[in-house]
């Protein structure tokens, strides 16, 4: 009877130890941009591993807010952009290191793991490997605002009121360019690069009588374009292609001074309790099949080698339509944020929002 019991205690406990650890690696908490992990992948992703995801849609200054106040806490793998990467670890310590034994280096586009790896680099190891990149530019109605080259243009007298674009540090950056200054340049001299924020923030307090508002959602910005209340904005290219789906005059515009372009990375928080599903994750929604449903679903492409060969022919068709050979070249693409630069960008977005 006793030794029963004891086998019974036994196989209790041993049961009680396998929930435990189910109930662990049942659920990978994403931190991510909407689009990013659609309802189809997600489900695939279960049925293959037989792990929820729970989806929390974010950006990048959230991301790095809920991090930094949890100190890597909450969340299994989250997406910031590359440029956001090492200045948040060397700020908060909230990620750790990638373990490349883990990644499947075959299915990521080389140049852009190579890239991700670098610029997401601290203290000598990488922090984060590449899945959706994509720009901003300009989206124009071709037959209301046909000058508008460049994002200067948005404050050309004739568009009063007809423009729109976010109070974000990317229309600081694009307007710097298309000014004739360079930021990026500027990145390790706070100095200087005061002096070029200054000189945009100038700019935009000028501008505001052409802005009819300040979107802060996608969906805002296509219904301001969509209406005719704006005929010019700055934003990501995914918007102006949905946007010709709509209306043909409406277009994503690679802008004369380089489109932004910009990596969303994977990156594993410092208290990630499921680091092992967030690796089942990287490498199921990397294979190019799963990866051209992402693009689907979000828009932009991935680092995904090979998958744009399963991407639907009228999202090829829109990102030739904007882009050439010589616009992509001229792409400027986003470096690491040195820590310090986002309170002087922050300054002035103040400034600039309080102007009358």
């Amino acid at each position: 009877m006793q030794i029963s019991n004891c086998k019974s205690l036994i196989a209790v406990g041993f049961t009680l130890c396998l929930t435990a650890q189910s109930v662990n690696a049942e659920t990978l908490r994403l931190l991510t941009w909407g689009g990013y992990a659609p309802k189809t992948v997600v489900d695939m992703f279960k049925a293959e591993t037989g792990i929820d995801v729970e989806v929390t849609k974010s950006n990048n200054e959230d991301m790095i807010a809920k991090l930094s106040a949890t100190r890597g806490g909450g969340f299994d793998l989250v997406q910031p952009s590359q440029d956001r990467i090492a200045s948040a670890q060397a700020e908060f310590n909230i990620y750790k290191p990638i373990d490349l034994s883990k990644i499947e280096n075959k299915l990521f586009v080389t140049s852009m793991l190579d890239s991700t790896l670098k610029s997401s680099m601290y203290d000598g190891k990488p922090y984060g490997v590449p899945h959706i990149w994509g720009t901003s530019g300009l989206i124009v109605n071709s037959e209301k605002a046909a000058d508008v080259k460049d994002y200067a243009d948005l404050c050309n007298d004739a568009y009063k009121g007809k423009v729109t674009y976010r109070l974000k540090r990317p229309t600081l950056i694009a307007f710097a360019f298309s000014m004739g200054l360079d930021p990026f340049a500027a990145y390790n001299d706070p100095v200087e690069y005061e002096k070029i924020m200054l000189q945009v923030q100038d700019k935009l307090i000028s501008c505001k009588g052409n802005v009819k508002a300040y979107w802060s959602g996608g969906d805002a910005m296509k219904n301001l374009m969509r209406s005719d209340e704006t005929v010019a904005a700055m934003a990501w290219d995914a918007g102006g292609w949905q946007l010709h789906d709509d209306n043909k005059a409406i277009n994503f515009v690679a802008p004369t001074s380089g489109a932004l372009g910009w990596i969303d990375a994977f990156v594993i928080p410092r208290k990630s309790k499921n680091e092992a599903a967030a690796y089942k994750w990287i490498n199921f929604v990397m294979q190019p099949k799963i990866a051209a449903l992402i693009t689907d679903s979000a828009g932009n492409f991935t680092a995904s080698k090979g998958a744009d060969e399963f991407v639907n022919a009228p999202l090829r068709a829109k990102y030739q339509s904007s882009f050439d050979t010589a616009s992509v070249d001229n792409i400027k693409w986003y470096p690491p944020v040195p820590a310090g630069l986002e309170i002087i960008e922050g300054k002035v977005l103040d400034r600039v929002k309080a102007a009358k």
